[in-house]
């Protein structure tokens, strides 16, 4: 098993602010509601689930394609999440991944790309977590 954890301090109230980081301490980042609803510098937890959505997406389906008989000179995925401060309480209500791949061998098409791009999407260890959220859609393309 391993084991990985993020840790948040906080001082105040809502309109407080705090510090996100990682165990490894790599990141050790700012937040506070300005910066996750009002685009006020800072991280967010949102952004920080996309970042590692994208992370984890794009290592899973990287191995995928090598298991298919693809080389993979380079993936760009981006996780855009979406949170909705209008529900009470607020809820991330869609995840849009948008992935590029430059990937040669094993005859690869357009066609194959998307079928591995959406078995990656329904099946990288972070995808599964995020499955509770209603919407998650992806843009693949093989350049």
């Amino acid at each position: 098993m391993i084991n990985q954890f993020g840790k948040a301090e906080w001082q105040g109230d809502i309109k407080g602010h705090g510090t996100l980081t990682t165990k490894s301490g790599v990141v050790s980042a700012p937040y506070s509601a300005g910066s996750r609803f009002e685009g006020e510098k800072g991280t967010n937890p949102e952004e920080l689930i996309g970042a590692a959505h994208a992370g984890c997406y794009t290592m899973f389906l990287s191995n995928v394609l090598g298991q298919h008989g693809h080389t993979v000179e380079s993936l760009t995925t981006t996780s855009t999440v979406t949170l909705d401060p209008s529900q009470n309480p607020p809820k991330i209500t869609k995840i849009h991944v948008s992935t590029e791949g430059k990937v040669t061998g094993g005859n690869i098409t357009p066609e194959d790309f998307q079928k591995h791009a959406e078995f990656a999407k329904a099946n990288c260890p972070v995808s599964q977590v995020l499955s509770a959220v209603p919407e998650m859609t992806l843009e693949a393309k093989l350049s």
